[in-house]
């Protein structure tokens, strides 16, 4: 994200293109690129896993991002991915690419209250001040799910993937598939702490796996205790890890350690 203010700060959208319609759905793709069409990029920032660019007409460029999506900048908008899903050629011919090998993601120009609407539903970034013992303690004490399933609704905590969900679990020593709302407050306590950690070592992993546009080893990078690792053993107890369904995902966890 860093980066990405760097590269669209001040910068001028001399055209739009989608590759894609789907990618601007309910919006027509036509209706975007016009909305786009020489329009100047005041600011980025990010809200869950959505990139948010602030335009100097009032309105916004919402990126939601998916599963697979990435947004960056390319030197010469002649020399783009296969897989840019949209792109917008910038003044100096560099251009800011939505790069989405699933085609999961979507690229929609919001006016505020249109941009309320669509996002105002998602929770407390889980690195902000906002995200407190309490403010996760409240949420929890009003749900049935499971605590992964809790973990990954958006309306509950913003921008917590299934990585993330999984690795802070396993270091707060909770099982999966505990109801959240059964968890006292200490052990709440050391899974707000868990998902803070993990979170702050997955974003200076980010920085480090990240090479140039289109070269995001976060997988090489980030060392997860129990994602991916299915009968690997257990890095603490030496159990081997698990692998359930869960929310049509997989989640791994450590029958040993987690309870």
């Amino acid at each position: 994200m860093r980066r990405l203010k760097q590269q669209a700060a001040k910068a001028e959208i001399v055209s739009a293109h989608v590759g894609r319609p789907k990618v601007t759905a309910p919006q027509d793709p036509s209706v975007v690129e016009k909305l786009l069409r020489g329009v100047i990029i005041r600011g980025v920032r990010r809200r869950g896993k959505q990139v948010l660019a602030d335009l100097s007409t009032g309105r916004v460029m919402r990126i939601h991002l998916g599963m697979t999506g990435d947004v960056y900048a390319v030197d010469d908008y002649r020399f783009r991915p296969n897989t840019a899903r949209a792109w917008l050629r910038l003044s100096d011919d560099r251009a800011l690419v939505f790069d989405d090998p699933r085609v999961l993601g979507r690229l929609n120009v919001f006016t505020p209250d249109e941009l309320e609407a669509a996002i105002g539903h998602l929770g407390p970034e889980p690195l902000s001040a906002e995200f407190t013992v309490e403010v996760l303690a409240g949420a929890a004490r009003k749900s049935k799910l499971p605590a992964k399933l809790f973990l990954m609704d958006q309306t509950k905590i913003a921008g917590l993937g299934n990585i993330y969900a999984a690795e802070a679990l396993f270091e707060a020593r909770i099982h999966p598939e505990r109801v959240i709302g059964k968890l006292r407050l200490a052990r709440l306590g050391r899974l707000h702490q868990a998902i803070v950690n993990v979170l702050r070592v997955a974003v200076q992993s980010a920085g480090t796996a990240y090479s140039r546009p289109g070269e995001f080893l976060e997988a090489e990078a980030f060392q997860p205790q129990v994602y991916g690792r299915e009968n690997e053993p257990c890095t603490a107890c030496g159990r081997k890890v698990r692998r359930i369904p869960q929310g049509g995902r997989s989640t791994y966890f450590c029958p040993g350690c987690q309870t």
